[in-house]
């Protein structure tokens, strides 16, 4: 199955590429040209990016491409409720993989705050994200779930954020099926985006993008993103 028999909405345009270094790279140079442009636009750029190890690749293409960092603000899409010099965190996977060389002049906006319980780092976090610029550049990743940022069905909060409008930029979430409390940007934020993107690999999660156009957004989460203007990048 390849991604163009896949009946997706007609705001969604998709990015086929050979391999996951092509895709990497493809994915890189068009963050990179898009960040570019808001800089000569507004004189900064805002990306906010997904955690796991997938990305990698693409985040140190990223850090390789010639952008003038200095502009430019980086944040998450979401985090696991750990201190940045955990193996899991997704501070430190960028900080490994991004924020090196010219890349590490970037303004770096994380979620963990420390904090007595996970309501109480959600607050922290949401209050922090006031410093975000205006997001140019979002992308998102996805699991077989269907779950994207950490929005994950089952969660207690999901409803709310995944609501359209809210008042909170991030949330207190639960991953019912993987360890960690999480802490997860709101879909109103994330959907503030101006362009986003969604990066996949492999048939399997060609198969749960299918099965999230025929489901809703409380069952699988990236349903609600199938909906809004999406550029998804894929390879076999």
């Amino acid at each position: 199955m390849a991604i163009s028999d896949l009946q997706l909405p007609s705001n969604v345009n998709t990015h086929t590429l050979a391999d996951s270094t092509a895709l990497a790279q493809n994915l890189a140079t068009d963050v990179a040209a898009r960040l570019d442009r808001a800089i000569e636009r507004n004189g900064r750029a805002c990306v906010v990016l997904s955690g796991g190890r997938s990305p990698v690749p693409f985040l140190e293409r990223l850090a390789q491409q010639p952008l003038d960092w200095s502009k430019v603000t980086v944040s998450l899409a979401d985090e696991r409720w750990v201190p940045v010099e955990h193996d899991d965190s997704n501070a430190n996977l960028l900080a490994k993989h991004l924020l090196q060389g010219a890349a590490a002049q970037a303004t770096f906006i994380g979620l963990y705050q420390p904090a007595a319980d996970l309501d109480s780092a959600a607050e922290l976090a949401d209050a922090a994200l006031a410093e975000l610029p205006p997001i140019d550049v979002l992308v998102l990743g996805m699991g077989d779930d269907g779950h994207t940022a950490s929005l994950f069905p089952g969660s207690p909060n999901l409803a709310e954020g995944l609501a359209r409008e809210s008042a909170r930029r991030c949330l207190p979430m639960l991953a019912p099926s993987v360890p960690h409390q999480r802490l997860s940007l709101t879909r109103a934020l994330l959907a503030s985006a101006d362009f986003t993107a969604l990066s996949i690999q492999g048939q399997g999660k060609l198969a749960a993008l299918r099965a999230a156009l025929d489901s809703d957004e409380q069952r699988m989460p990236i349903h609600a993103f199938l909906q809004d203007p999406l550029d998804i990048y894929w390879c076999p």
